[in-house]
């Protein structure tokens, strides 16, 4: 308990995603019936098409395909950014039914970079601040009847954005495309961003035809940005190279 890091595995997606991908646009096109569209895609390697298909920008069919990913070490403050993404399902540790409470640790928190960064000094004095707020939790949550949910939903009040949680994330891969869009920008929040590339890189290893060309706007163009890039857009793109 005390401070956790980021941790993300892809747990499961749809079987063989860039097929069911190739098929659904293939059957907009083609007066074949299912069984026959099926046996031609299976029967050879649908990358190319499906390159096609994204430079096209015929995006409906790969909705057919989605990614489910467990994440741990991520703050509350994450949770608020992430659940904007409403084409998007969210099972969320609860903060009611998960007691939060330490006699001698502490709950899970998240140390911003720009802390650490300001040395041990720094780093001590936000774990200091974090084992406060864990007294005063379980200072409330004994004065509103000691443990369980009727104490803990009130108690986590007094808890910080930096409390950490756990989530499981499904997206279908055209929203995970616009996700990583928006998130793998260097102008999105550092944490997000950082799990935003994580994302990136497992999904690619999945289904790289997919995601060969996903990620922030820049690679693909000038940054949509404008006076606000970062200004770092060859740096941005080798980082995407590397992934490959």
């Amino acid at each position: 308990m005390g401070r956790v890091a980021l941790r993300v595995e892809l747990v499961s997606h749809t079987m063989d995603p860039q097929q069911n991908v190739a098929l659904g646009a293939k059957l907009c096109y083609s007066g074949a019936d299912v069984d026959e569209l099926k046996k031609g895609v299976e029967a050879r390697d649908q990358a190319k098409f499906i390159q096609v298909l994204m430079d096209m920008g015929h995006l409906s069919p790969v909705e057919h395909a989605s990614f489910t990913f467990a994440i741990e070490g991520v703050s509350r403050s994450l949770l608020a950014q992430i659940t904007r993404h409403r084409i998007a399902s969210f099972s969320v540790q609860s903060q009611r039914y998960v007691d939060m409470a330490h006699e001698e640790g502490c709950f899970d928190y998240i140390l911003p970079p720009a802390i650490e960064a300001l040395g041990e000094d720094a780093v001590e004095a936000f774990h200091q601040q974090m084992m406060t707020i864990q007294g005063w939790y379980n200072d409330w949550q004994k004065k509103l009847g000691g443990k369980g949910e009727s104490s803990n939903e009130d108690a986590r009040f007094v808890l910080p954005n930096a409390a950490g949680t756990k989530m499981l994330v499904t997206m279908n891969a055209r929203e995970l495309i616009h996700f990583f869009s928006l998130r793998c920008c260097n102008r999105a929040q550092w944490e997000i961003r950082a799990l935003s590339w994580e994302m990136l890189r497992l999904a690619r290893k999945a289904a790289p035809a997919l995601f060969c060309n996903a990620g922030p706007g820049c690679l693909s163009g000038p940054c949509p940005e404008g006076k606000k890039s970062c200004g770092r857009m060859e740096e941005v793109r080798r980082r995407a190279q590397e992934l490959r």
